[in-house]
C-alpha cells in the first residue's frame, strides 16, 4: 500500500502521467490534440484547477497546476478516465491506456521551483530530441505568451462526445501565472528566458552526442502502437516534493514526515473505534470517502 498523499489547498504541482507500455498513444494528431485540450479545460473548470503550463508528448504528459480547493486527485481521476476512453475510441482500441503507478504529483515549494518546472515542461520536446525548438512541437504545448492573455473558447470535439450529451458544447480556458509572481508579464518574461536556456542546453547536448532531432514530420508519421527504443530508466524514485533550495526542501520534507506520522496515529485510533479522531490537514481520501474530521490547513 502506498503512503497517503497530503493534499493541501493552494498547492502547486508538477503532474506527470505515462501511457501503457510506453506506447505513443498520445501521438500528436488533430483528434488527440482536440480531445486532451477539451478534457483538460472541462476538468479544470469542474474542479477549480488553475493551469500554468502543459505539454503532451507522444507517450506521456506534463502539467503544472495549482489546486486552490484541495481537489487534485478528483481532477486527475476525471481527466485520466475521460482522456483514456476518448482517445482509445479514436484509435479503435480497448486496452488499458495509462501505465499502472505512472501518476506523479510533485508539490513545488517556491515560485522559483514553479518557474523551473514550467520551463522543464515546455522544453520537454527539445530535451527528448524530437524538435529543435519547443514551439515546433505539433502536439499540445502551452506557449508562454498565452499566460494571462485572453480566454480561449475550447469547442467539444465531434468525435466520441455526443452532441446531446452532458458534456458542454464549449468551455472557457485560460493559462494563468502561478502564485508568487507580481504579474502575468513578469512570469512570462522569466519563463521565456528560462525556456530558451533549457533549449540551448538540450541542443548542445544533442550535438555532443552526435545526434540530431527527429522533426515534426517524423513524429506525426509514428504509429500509436509504436514505442521508443529500450533504455529508459526504471524503478527510479518518485518524489513528492521538489525545491532547488536545499533548506526549503528539507523543511517541506520534514512537514511531510510529520503529516504521515500524524495520519497513521489518527487512522489507528479511527480503526479502534474512536470516530472522533482528528486527521491532519491535507488528508484526502479519509475526508472524502469517510467524512472524518481534519485539522485546518495552515
Amino acid at each position: 500500500m502506498t503512503a497517503p498523499r497530503q493534499v493541501l489547498p493552494h498547492s502547486t504541482y508538477l503532474i506527470t502521467r505515462r501511457c501503457a507500455q510506453r506506447q505513443f498513444l498520445l501521438r500528436p494528431s488533430e483528434s488527440t490534440n482536440r480531445i486532451v485540450l477539451y478534457v483538460l479545460a472541462v476538468a479544470a473548470r469542474r474542479y477549480g484547477i488553475l493551469v500554468h503550463a502543459f505539454c503532451v508528448l507522444s507517450n506521456h504528459l506534463h502539467f503544472v497546476v495549482t489546486d486552490p480547493g484541495a481537489r487534485l486527485p478528483a481532477f486527475q481521476q476525471y481527466l485520466d478516465a475521460l482522456v483514456a476512453r476518448a482517445v482509445n475510441a479514436s484509435l479503435g482500441r480497448w486496452e488499458s491506456f495509462w501505465a499502472p503507478s505512472s501518476y506523479s504529483a510533485v508539490r513545488l515549494v517556491s515560485p522559483a521551483d514553479m518557474l523551473d518546472k514550467a520551463a522543464y515542461v515546455l522544453a520537454n520536446p527539445v530535451a527528448a530530441g524530437l524538435v529543435r525548438t519547443a514551439s515546433e512541437w505539433p502536439g499540445l504545448w502551452s506557449a508562454p505568451h498565452q499566460i494571462g492573455d485572453a480566454t480561449t473558447v475550447v469547442r467539444r470535439p465531434k468525435h466520441f462526445f455526443a452532441e446531446k450529451g452532458s458534456m458542454p458544447e464549449s468551455v472557457d480556458f485560460e493559462l494563468v501565472p502561478p502564485p508568487g509572481f507580481d504579474s502575468p508579464e513578469a512570469f512570462r518574461e522569466q519563463l521565456v528566458e528560462s525556456l530558451a536556456t533549457r533549449e540551448r542546453e538540450a541542443v548542445r547536448a544533442q550535438k555532443e552526442k552526435g545526434l540530431g532531432f527527429m522533426g515534426a514530420r517524423k513524429v506525426l508519421a509514428q504509429k500509436p502502437t509504436g514505442r521508443p527504443a529500450p533504455g529508459e530508466p526504471r524503478r527510479m524514485l518518485s518524489p513528492r516534493i521538489a525545491s532547488r533550495d536545499r533548506w526549503k526542501r528539507i523543511e517541506a520534507l520534514g512537514r511531510l514526515v510529520g503529516f504521515l506520522k500524524d495520519y497513521r496515529m489518527a487512522l489507528r485510533s479511527w480503526k479502534d473505534g474512536m470516530r472522533a479522531a482528528v486527521f491532519p490537514a491535507g488528508t484526502y481520501w479519509m475526508r472524502v470517502g469517510h467524512d472524518v474530521a481534519c485539522a485546518a490547513a495552515p
